[in-house]
């Protein structure tokens, strides 16, 4: 029961407004994951930026399973398979950026879409985290079950091959 696993991947652009960089941006996640992407709204009403609740601001997609581990990896290259420890919150997932989608092997540079950069976030788990998601009787993860910092650092590391850079 203690085993941690990928649960999802999330690829995320936040453009900050519509039009056509956010149809680019919907362009280049669906040609890296084969799906269709989601696209976010505003939530907040903030006048200086000319957000609005309902505005359509970014967009999303996430992907499960072997999909997912297959992606993580070449994302990982992307990084040069380095990470640095404040990547990683207290529940045990992890979040990085890509400055350039060019950076990632397999994806080929399309002039149409131009030079984006992307947010991955990767949701770790493990057997028994079911039980805050069902529908009947939620319950909360045992402190001693959940995933601590370390436990996904480490998990990275003998799974994926990351090495954690130190920080200055």
């Amino acid at each position: 029961m203690k085993k941690i696993y990928v649960e999802k991947v999330t690829l995320n652009i936040g453009t900050g407004k519509p039009g056509d960089e956010l149809e680019k941006a919907v362009k280049l996640l669906k040609a890296m994951s084969n799906r269709l992407p989601v696209k976010t709204e505003a939530k907040k009403r903030i006048p200086t930026w000319g957000l609005r609740p309902g505005l359509q601001i970014g967009t999303k997609v996430t992907l499960r399973d072997k999909e997912a581990e297959e992606l993580l990896r070449r994302l990982l290259q992307a990084k040069k398979n380095e990470l640095k420890r404040s990547n990683f919150d207290d529940n045990g997932n992890l979040s990085f950026g890509i400055h350039e989608y060019l950076d990632i092997p397999g994806v080929k540079y399309d002039p149409s879409i131009g030079i984006i950069g992307l947010e991955v976030a990767i949701t770790l788990s493990r057997p028994g985290y079911s039980i805050k998601l069902r529908r009947v009787k939620k319950r909360n993860v045992g402190a001693r079950h959940k995933i601590k910092k370390e436990d996904a650092i480490d998990f990275m590391v003998k799974n994926y091959g990351v090495n954690i850079k130190v920080e200055e």
